[in-house]
């Protein structure tokens, strides 16, 4: 701190030592003006930085402003404390730890000193002159865990010529010059000279001299080894920082394996029969999230913490670990499923506790953040189940760090841009529109940098507003929106289905400009998928200006660059973009980032989840990432969006399968929630559970078909007979599974998921061909025809008359290389939701086809597909509640 020249002369000593022994040594200036809290905030950067094995804080700190050096020598990590000053060091050299500790350079120069000697310090009596905490305090704890007979003089010290006189082993830190006469020594005595001052001598060009605290030229005539100053204590004082540098990486190294991370796993106490989820997670004791970051790699000034259990990841880890190889890449997907789903965010849980808390590996999950929706109204959370559960599951199900709020928010200010353009257009010429657009302020006009955008895109390349001809004047103000064109909506995160139709601008004051819309849920928007596929925030912005809104009456797309909201709407999700880090029950690692539909959109969490996680785990480890729905809807949308965007390539797919869905899918009655599963899924029934299983074998061909080797995770439940397990495992190996495993991990954490865990650790060797289903280049109508046909059996596909109208527009505008996200049932193979198992032969109706432009694909209508749920009779919140006086939260599921 500042730019004393005592300090940089000894900075430089340092640094020119360790570059001659090849440590990687830096110097970090801070200027005069810096503050405490600006030390404080650059030594926790160092202490959590791994790559950093030892540093100092170069006192005096010479500052303008108050600092307590005590406080900043013990904000250093005692690990990292190279130099020994901290408390922690102090306390563990004072009672005699000295194999715990780091020793103060000097002390420890002057014990090497006296080794150096040949002389034996057990037994013989050692005087220390001086009590600093820097050298004569920790002097006198060496040397009396060293087995000398210490005594320390001061100041105050009234016989200290007598003390001296005594002295087998003499080491001076007065600080006064020449204090100590050479008559005082006693004859044979070793002397030690840690003293640095300057006298007055006219000889010398400076005017001074250099001399110690002890008298040199007649204590070397009494002293057996006595060292010169300067030239004695200096050097070695640096010789031994450089040594306590060495030994810390040493430790470090002993402690830390690299690649492997240093976690301490919660072991489960497992109680039958299994509790509700809400009691498992709120007797589980989080560990603290910022300790979880720092196991697994992340610095301190790359987390942003949300209270003790939830905190947001920087991206500028990503840059950091850049260079870092990828871990294994695994994606949980499942075969179609009843309505009460199979279990696939519990088995992605549980597949990470086994490889993470069971076999040591070095892994992360990345899953979705679930919408509001569900939570209150009938399918509950999606935070797992059972004792593979993401936790605190409270505050996963719930605000989480206010993505979804800032999603609704960005949303709707769209859609209010969207309404108040055409009204402003509507009611106002084209002089008054670009006065208001392009406003005087202090009696100049200037575009704004989103403004000047719009010109270049109309191919009008002037900069000086009073440039503009009329009729530029028009094209630039004038959307001209045709409303009936307007795909963008409001949304808000909630089941309303009373939201689904309304009309809006019935006030007064909008002059009769009504029109009919409705509101989908936020999970739906495009934003949200938008967040799920960015790689940054420079891509985000991008993504979000390229959104068509709208086509004008002309026939060309309308963006939020057009509306001019695009800079404003990456403000509210600046936050957003960042990875939230949550736990396991078992303490392994989660990444909770955007929660897209998985029918209008691509179902999977953020690829810059993905991607960070996969650095951090290093070459060895592993990422699970779940895809929602089937095998058919979210795997083929990871696999052809998601992964065409991400770079990333897959190693392992997890198919998740339950005996309920496959009898289901045999022919079972229909499965509702909320009653009573009927007797055919509570008995055995081998028939029904063989015919059923054409659908996994269809969905483990849907996976092969992308070149993934595939392992399938037979998630048992308490109904199940281990015969009809055992039917599955058998039948999916003969589908041309790598592997089939029973699973019990709802029940028993990441010990039940052991053999699948063990599983995907062998699938991962095994070469990966990946490949995509097609190439965007294709028409849009080939590549629907593709994915009906290679993914769900279809014969063909019909265009209804929207569907074609729709597809000719995007091409026209230039959106027919886009990839193509399917919206249809998730309960069947087919478009129609009664068909079960593997129908084949049938035609796949589309009867529109929408563009996400800046996601970044097309999305056909495959039948009809609600964007916003709506409430059953009995929603969830009836059995939500709220205990006033503790705060705990009853009734989450």
């Amino acid at each position: 701190v500042g730019n004393r020249d005592d300090s940089n002369l000894y900075i430089n000593m340092k640094l020119k030592a360790a570059a001659e022994i090849g440590i990687s040594a830096n110097h970090i200036k801070l200027p005069n003006t810096a503050t405490e809290a600006d030390v404080l905030k650059c030594i926790a950067s160092l202490n959590g930085d791994p790559a950093v094995h030892g540093f100092i804080v170069q006192l005096p700190l010479d500052s303008d402003k108050p600092i307590n050096t005590e406080k900043i020598t013990n904000a250093v990590a005692p690990e990292k404390d190279v130099d020994g000053l901290s408390s922690i060091n102090a306390g563990k050299l004072s009672r005699g730890d000295l194999g715990d500790c780091f020793i103060p350079c000097t002390p420890k120069g002057c014990m090497e000193l006296i080794r150096q000697t040949g002389v034996q310090v057990a037994g013989k009596r050692a005087v220390v002159v001086g009590r600093s905490k820097i050298v004569g305090a920790p002097m006198h704890d060496l040397l009396l865990w060293n087995h000398a007979t210490v005594t320390t003089c001061h100041s105050k010290t009234s016989t200290l010529a007598e003390e001296v006189a005594k002295a087998d082993i003499l080491v001076v830190a007065a600080g006064k010059a020449e204090m100590v006469k050479g008559e005082w020594i006693k004859p044979g005595a070793i002397v030690i000279d840690c003293g640095i001052n300057h006298v007055p001598d006219s000889t010398k060009a400076s005017g001074k001299r250099v001399v110690g605290d002890v008298a040199y030229s007649t204590a070397k005539e009494k002293a057996s080894f006595i060292t010169p100053v300067p030239g004695g204590v200096g050097p070695m004082t640096v010789a031994m920082l450089m040594q306590s540098t060495v030994e810390s990486a040493q430790r470090f190294l002993e402690k830390f394996q690299p690649g492997k991370w240093n976690i301490q796993y919660n072991q489960l106490t497992l109680k039958m029969p299994v509790p509700s989820d809400i009691e498992i997670s709120q007797s589980s004791i989080p560990k603290p999230i910022d300790q979880i970051a720092k196991e697994v790699g992340l610095l301190p000034d790359e987390l942003e913490l949300y209270g003790q259990t939830k905190a947001k990841v920087h991206l500028s880890a990503l840059n950091r670990l850049k260079n870092q190889p990828d871990g294994k890449y695994v994606v949980v997907t499942g075969i179609t499923p009843t309505p009460l789903g199979e279990g696939k965010s519990t088995t992605t849980v549980g597949l990470v506790q086994a490889l993470g808390a069971h076999l040591h590996q070095n892994v992360f999950a990345c899953v979705r953040q679930p919408s509001q929706g569900p939570t209150f109204g009938i399918k509950g959370g999606a935070a797992g189940g059972g004792y593979c559960q993401i936790i605190p599951m409270e505050e996963f199900n719930l605000h989480l760090t206010g993505d979804i709020h800032a999603i609704t928010a960005a949303n709707n200010l769209v859609a209010a841009a969207i309404d108040a353009r055409m009204f402003h257009e509507l009611t106002q010429t084209d002089e008054a529109l670009y006065t208001r657009l392009v406003p005087s302020v202090s009696g100049v006009r200037k575009f704004s940098d989103i403004q000047i955008r719009r010109l270049q895109k109309l191919g009008i390349n002037k900069m000086d507003p009073t440039a503009l001809t009329k009729e530029e004047v028009k094209l630039f103000v004038r959307l001209d929106i045709d409303p009936d064109t307007i795909t963008w909506q409001r949304v808000v995160d909630t089941n309303d289905r009373f939201l689904r139709k309304i009309t809006i601008g019935q006030s007064p004051t909008e002059k009769g400009f009504t029109r009919t819309a409705h509101f989908d849920i936020t999970v739906s928007s495009e934003i949200m998928a938008i967040l799920a596929l960015s790689d940054g925030l420079e891509d985000m912005k991008k993504r979000l200006g390229r959104m068509v809104v709208a086509s004008s009456k002309r026939g060309e797309p309308v963006t939020a660059d057009d509306l001019g909201v695009t800079g404003a709407l990456a403000v509210l999700m600046k936050d957003a973009i960042k990875p939230n880090l949550m736990q396991t029950l078992e303490v392994l690692p989660v990444f909770v980032h955007a929660g897209p539909f998985a029918n209008i959109a691509h179902g999977n969490s953020s690829v810059l989840a993905d991607k960070i996680a996969l650095k951090l785990v290093g070459k060895e480890g592993f990422v699970v990432t779940e895809a929602g729905f089937g095998a058919d809807i979210g795997m083929e949308k990871f696999f052809n969006i998601k992964c065409h965007y991400s770079g990333l390539r897959p190693h392992v797919v997890v198919l998740v399968a339950t005996v309920r869905a496959l009898k289901m899918h045999g022919g079972g009655p229909a499965v509702t929630a909320g009653v009573p599963l009927p007797r055919e899924y509570v008995e055995e029934n081998l028939q029904l559970l063989a015919k059923g299983c054409s659908n996994l074998n269809k969905q483990i061909q849907n996976a092969q078909m992308f070149g993934v080797p595939v392992v399938v995770a037979v998630n048992a439940f308490k109904t199940d007979t281990k015969t009809e397990l055992a039917l599955v495992v058998k039948l999916a190996k003969e589908a041309g599974a790598f592997d089939a495993v029973e699973c019990t991990h709802w029940a028993e954490g990441g010990k039940g998921a052991l053999a699948l865990a063990r599983a995907v650790q062998r699938a991962s060797q095994t070469p990966s061909n990946f490949r995509f289903l097609y190439n965007v280049e294709l028409p849009v109508i080939d590549k629907i025809r593709l994915i009906a046909q290679k993914i769900y059996g279809a014969s063909d596909i019909e265009l209804l008359p929207e569907a074609q109208q729709k597809i000719a527009l995007y091409t026209k505008q230039g959106f027919g290389n886009l990839p193509i996200c399917m919206a249809k049932t998730h309960l069947s193979l087919s478009h129609d939701p009664e068909q079960k198992g593997a129908p084949t032969g049938f035609i796949l109706p589309i009867r529109d086809v929408r563009a996400s432009v800046g996601a970044g694909f097309l999305y056909p209508l495959v039948g009809t597909i609600s964007t916003m749920p709506g409430l059953p009779t009995r929603p969830c919140f009836y059995d939500i509640d709220l205990d006033p006086v503790s705060g705990e939260i009853n009734g989450l599921f």
